[in-house]
């Protein structure tokens, strides 16, 4: 990829019906806008088929089916899965957009409105649903795609005053979140996507910046305004992502999951691992299949 084939994605742009207060979409993936992109909107997502990394802000982290987000205005986000060649996911996301001054609005008239002032504003750094919270909010999304009329904005309002209500934890930093508005992040979406399909490999960064047109310290200063983390860092982060994903779900041997997510020896990944995580990579290894056993074991029960 020469700097002439980069095409960077633009701020997208949402359209609502005249007679509708929000975007609801059922979407395939990859389509065009599954791109590192921003919005004035707020959006809460649902990926209902695959894996991958979820990016939002400076925050990184593996995401399985089921998982729902919400993210607040001008927060640049991806949800990233692997696919070969010419694969297409059908209906892996459903996305809802909303405009906040709307019900900023509506709030002074409906003054119960005013209830979800706070979760909008905490919104803004992007939040990741957990437990009954998903589950029942994936469902009440999934269900408002058979809704029209008042029957959808009703659902629309339950589902915001139940999330507002729920388990949740907050993604990017409150200081990336601060300076998040469109301006700075349009050229960065296909070196991300560069990344997580290469995280494995060596990636020199010299190497890196000239292949998106730019020398290392250009590319280093840019990136680091655009994503909140170091390449170094982002790099780290991205590769841990994997090792914890291939620790919780698989029997391979702790040196095969250092080798497969790119690091040249097991001293350095049980390292950045502690670091990152606080415990070794074999300790977490056996708390995640601990809790794979009681989640099991509570179904059961």
């Amino acid at each position: 990829m020469n700097k002439e084939q980069v095409k960077a994605p633009v701020v997208e742009h949402i359209v609502t019906d005249a007679r509708e207060t929000f975007l609801w979409r059922r979407d395939n993936y990859p389509w065009e806008r599954n791109v590192w992109n921003v919005h004035p909107e707020y959006e809460i997502h649902l990926v209902r088929k695959c894996d991958g990394v979820a990016l939002v802000g400076d925050h990184i982290e593996r995401f399985a089916p089921g998982h729902l987000a919400i993210v607040g205005s001008y927060l640049p986000h991806d949800w990233v899965s692997p696919t070969a060649p010419g694969e297409i996911v059908p209906g892996r996301d459903i996305v809802l957009q909303f405009d906040p001054e709307r019900l900023r609005a509506a709030a002074a008239l409906l003054p119960e409105l005013t209830e979800i002032g706070p979760f909008l504003e905490l919104a803004l750094r992007g939040l990741a649903f957990e437990g009954e919270t998903r589950a029942r909010g994936a469902a009440m999304l999934e269900a408002m795609g058979e809704m029209n009329g008042l029957d959808r904005l009703a659902a629309f309002l339950a589902l915001v005053a139940f999330l507002s209500q729920g388990e949740y934890r907050v993604l990017s930093s409150a200081a990336f979140a601060a300076r998040a508005d469109g301006s700075d992040h349009r050229w960065i979406q296909p070196v991300i996507a560069y990344l997580v399909e290469h995280f494995a490999q060596d990636i020199p960064l010299p190497e890196l910046a000239e292949r998106f047109g730019m020398n290392a310290w250009t590319f280093s200063r840019r990136f680091q305004k655009s994503s909140g983390k170091s390449f170094t860092d982002y790099l780290t982060t991205l590769r841990l992502s994997q090792a914890c994903k291939l620790l919780a779900d698989t029997d391979l041997p702790v040196t095969d999951i250092c080798f497969d997510v790119g690091y040249a020896n097991v001293s350095n990944f049980n390292r950045a691992f502690l670091k990152a995580h606080g415990i070794a990579p074999t300790l977490y290894r056996r708390l995640a299949k601990q809790r794979v056993t009681q989640r099991a074991d509570s179904l059961v029960l």
